[in-house]
């Protein structure tokens, strides 16, 4: 059956407090959705951000950034005694600063009320949680900065164990606190969606950020130095987003170490993050195949080499070591063949970008491909223009082209954007997926991400009410966004 879905981060959603959270707006998001035949939500990493705000360079694979904590649902459950005011409610970009310091003592005044109980306790007690808790006081204790930085004692406590602190324990618990508010609410907000039949796709970064739990508690997974620093890092060599190429930052495996432990790093962190999400992107899937190593020490991502990856071995030990698991590989950019052999061999479902579809002469690249239905198209993704974005921004003469194919289609009537939309979901392709701001035909404003680029405004979008996306949506509704 052909789903149809929305690409939108939480943080760019509407609330209170300036940015996306998991209370009643999002409830109201999901209903929107149902209402209007949306089956799939996309979502970016939730995971806490680090460097320059990205949710694909966060401080932990598995912990959720405390920033989504809804306060009005901690007001309801008696856990604050006011109802905390409206903060940049109607902002169109998230001030992630701002918004922390706005949040952070009303946490803070939640966590001196809350009285544990034994479903706590029961989530508290996973190793995970209880890493992620003391590297994020022991990150705190050292202000802030990245752990290969901290005195020897801190850089190996998890090989040591050593006795903290009761400032660096009591913080820790607050950290583990924080992420059991976002599980249960992130909880209630997964139940809802099953409830209106929606699938939600988290995204699954496939590099880890080298500022993170998972390197620091687990240093012999990675291509690392005595001191903590990566000797290689990743990237991708020059291409159609930079001259240079982008040079991620995040350390490489060490491949021959994971198999030695049966890839049990990988089996926990997808293992985990399936409890999450119905489906699961794998961003920069390609890396399973082969990766684009860099020497650390190269200030662009230019040299360095490709090298291939154990793809068939991991992800047959995903298979059988986690049933039901749903993946979808990123498999966008120049790819080798084999790439695409790995990806089919499981039968999982591939990308395809409309904006990168019509070539310069109106015709439509992917009609060719041998199996088109066993692969998800976008209009765009959190790395492109929106739609209107790279529509406006061709020529005359292209534009013309891409008006008189959509027309050649039997798409003629409505605007120029219901048209690529409507032809995009009218594909072959068996899920159907368009980012918030190409529904709403935002131009530059709604921009997510540029790749190769660090901060502001990068990650910032945000969409302060529902009163234009409903009206979109009505207007869509029983036709391109619609179970067929």
């Amino acid at each position: 059956m052909k789903e149809t879905g929305i690409l939108m981060p939480l943080s760019s959603l509407p609330s209170r407090t300036g940015i996306g959270e998991l209370g009643e707006k999002t409830c109201r998001w999901l209903e929107l959705l149902g209402d209007h035949g949306v089956g799939i939500w996309q979502l970016l990493p939730m995971n806490p951000v680090g460097y320059g705000n990205s949710p694909y360079q966060p401080y932990s694979s598995c912990a959720g950034d405390e920033i989504y904590i809804s306060l009005d649902s901690l007001y309801e459950e008696g856990l604050l005694e006011e109802l905390p005011p409206s903060f940049r409610e109607k902002e169109r970009k998230v001030d992630y600063e701002a918004v922390r310091a706005f949040k952070e003592p009303y946490l803070r005044e939640a966590y001196g009320k809350f009285q544990k109980t034994e479903d706590y306790e029961s989530f508290a007690g996973q190793e995970w949680v209880k890493m992620y808790g003391v590297f994020r006081a022991l990150k705190m204790a050292n202000g802030g900065i990245c752990w290969n930085e901290w005195p020897k004692e801190d850089r190996q406590w998890p090989e040591k164990r050593g006795e903290l602190s009761k400032a660096v324990e009591e913080e820790a618990q607050y950290q583990i606190f924080l992420q059991y508010l976002f599980y249960t609410q992130w909880m209630r907000i997964k139940k809802l969606a099953a409830d209106k039949e929606i699938q939600i796709m988290g995204d699954v970064p496939f590099y880890v950020g080298i500022d993170s739990v998972d390197v620091w508690s687990q240093k012999e997974n990675f291509l690392l130095d005595e001191d903590g620093r990566p000797i290689f890092i990743a990237g991708v060599p020059p291409d159609y987003f930079s001259a240079t190429g982008q040079r991620w930052g995040n350390p490489i495996y060490d491949w021959e170490r994971l198999k030695a432990d049966g890839y049990q790093f990988w089996v926990d962190r997808i293992g985990y993050n399936s409890r999450m999400f119905d489906i699961l992107r794998i961003d920069h899937f390609r890396a399973f195949d082969t990766y684009w190593k860099i020497p650390a020490s190269c200030p662009t991502a230019m040299e360095g080499e490709w090298v291939e990856a154990p793809g068939y071995e991991v992800i047959d030990t995903l298979k059988e070591k986690i049933p039901g698991v749903n993946l979808a590989a990123e498999d966008l950019g120049e790819l080798r063949p084999e790439v695409l052999k790995l990806r089919d061999y499981y039968h999982l479902k591939g990308m395809k970008i409309l904006v990168f579809a019509i070539n310069s002469d109106g015709k439509y690249a992917y009609d060719e491909l041998p199996d088109k239905e066993n692969m998800i198209i976008y209009t765009g993704t959190h790395d492109n223009d929106t739609l209107m974005e790279w529509y406006l921004g061709l020529s005359t003469a292209r534009r013309r082209k891409i008006r008189g194919f959509l027309k050649r289609q039997g798409y003629k009537d409505g605007s120029v954007k219901d048209r690529l939309l409507a032809y995009t979901m009218g594909s072959k392709a068996q899920y159907a997926i368009v980012p918030m701001g190409d529904i709403l035909g935002l131009g530059s404003q709604g921009h997510l991400n540029t790749p190769g680029t660090v901060g502001s405004p990068n990650w910032e979008w945000r969409m302060p009410d529902f009163e234009r996306a409903s009206r979109e949506l009505v207007k869509y509704k029983n036709t391109i966004f619609c179970r067929k």
